[in-house]
């Protein structure tokens, strides 16, 4: 159900709000807001609200600074954990002083991405994401530790899973706030948790990955955890993905289902993913965009580092799930929870439009495991391998046409350089490893 501008002043006043956060993403995609009280909730209505753009990563210069927050009314929500002088959110697409979207807005990119997708004749990407993280006890001071909630395993249940209770409440608070949880559950690595929500549409998908993330760290704090999103804080186990699952629609007919097929899959869904594996390596820098992101992408953890795909087994970075009909789709299992999800699902979009556009072929699917194959087998296979760095990645990049087009030249000058600095900080520290290989050696 659409909101308007009255419903919003209404619930306002119903409901005894007296702050509103007023929301945007960063390219980086760190949650930023501007905080206001409910005097100044008629002129944020009215896209009236200016904040200085200069003072957020990968926005502008300090001579262009002014900014506007334009409210999207359908993304109030009123925060639950906040009992008195009650908080509200809304989350703003981020416009230029003249009326235009703000190019480096990534909420703003998703959109023009979708625009194309639309003049393509597709009405919504849907998506269902799968965010994971891990739970870490606090010091006395609240500040994360390294030691583990639990030393639990896959789908398992209290006593070993002691983060029941926090991801319980974390449901709970998600339900509150208008999510559909489908699944809950530990995962793989000792402290590690999912919880998987219904698919939405592209736009929607991305701000409800955004809330849960805030919900997320916002409920853990409160049973003295620390929640993080880090794809691999840990050697030796399981990473954290972000697996996206995906589909486009044209009006109410899944556009990647085919009745006629042998796997269910029509013309449309080969070519888009035909798209994605072409483009995979490409985009593993927004997709995967911190130094820690390749620390995952290793073999051996169950991480996708194979460009190929499969519709029975998960060692493929694209897996097609057993579901047919309005539930056709690809499940692109290489994305981790570092990655601005707006501009990831953008790039995932492009990829796979481009594939749509140019007819492009979809190799054979890969059935066998590729984790026991050898590298001989797997280049006789025709099956590359996503970047080892953030390094590599950014050179990918920099290669692509299609994925530099999706994010615009200011988005993709300002994400390489924040992520040049990034690897040339990782580069040139010296490491605890390195201190204990090398110091008593030479």
């Amino acid at each position: 159900m659409s909101l308007t501008r009255e419903d919003i002043l209404r619930i306002a006043k119903e409901e005894n709000v007296r702050f509103i956060r007023l929301q945007f993403t960063d390219l980086l995609g760190t949650i930023k807001n501007v905080e206001i009280p409910l005097s100044q909730l008629e002129k944020a209505l009215d896209n009236k609200m200016m904040f200085d753009g200069s003072s957020i990563e990968g926005y502008v210069r300090i001579e262009e600074s002014d900014m506007y927050l334009y409210p999207d009314l359908d993304t109030w929500v009123v925060f639950p954990w906040v009992t008195e002088d009650r908080v509200a959110r809304l989350i703003c697409d981020v416009y230029m002083p003249d009326g235009t979207p703000f190019a480096g807005d990534p909420r703003g990119i998703l959109k023009r991405c979708l625009k194309e997708a639309e003049e393509l004749g597709f009405t919504a990407m849907n998506v269902g994401p799968e965010p994971e993280f891990f739970l870490f006890k606090t010091d006395e001071k609240g500040n994360p530790t390294m030691e583990l909630n639990d030393q639990g395993g896959y789908f398992d249940l209290a006593p070993t899973d002691l983060g029941e209770n926090c991801r319980r409440e974390i449901v709970l608070t998600l339900e509150e706030m208008g999510f559909e949880i489908e699944a809950s559950h530990h995962e793989v690595a000792p402290g590690q948790h999912e919880i998987d929500f219904k698919y939405a549409d592209a736009i929607k998908a991305a701000d409800q990955i955004q809330t849960f993330k805030l919900v997320v760290k916002t409920i853990a704090r409160q049973h003295g955890l620390h929640a993080t999103f880090m794809p691999k804080p840990l050697f030796g186990v399981n990473g954290s993905g972000m697996h996206a699952h995906q589909s486009l629609f044209r009006g109410k007919e899944n556009a990647f289902y085919d009745e006629r097929d042998k796997l269910g899959l029509s013309q449309t869904a080969r070519q888009y993913m035909a798209g994605v594996l072409r483009h995979a390596r490409g985009f593993a820098a927004i997709t995967n965009p911190t130094v820690n992101s390749y620390k995952r992408l290793v073999p051996g953890y169950e991480a996708p580092v194979y460009v190929a795909w499969s519709a029975s087994n998960r060692s493929p970075m694209i897996r097609i799930p057993a579901s047919r009909g309005l539930s056709t789709r690809i499940e692109v299992r290489n994305p981790d929870p570092s990655a601005n999800p707006y501009l990831a699902l953008a790039v995932m979009l492009k990829a796979g439009l481009d594939g749509i556009k140019n007819k492009l072929p979809l190799p054979a699917p890969t059935d066998r495991n590729i984790y026991v194959m050898t590298e001989e087998e797997r280049v006789d296979e025709g099956i590359p391998i996503l970047p080892s760095s953030l390094k590599e990645s950014l050179e990918e990049l920099l290669r692509d046409e299609v994925v530099c087009e999706a994010l615009g030249d200011h988005a993709l000058a300002h994400f390489y350089e924040l992520k040049e600095i990034e690897w040339d900080m990782y580069r040139t520290q010296v490491h605890q490893w390195e201190r204990d290989q090398y110091l008593t050696l030479y």
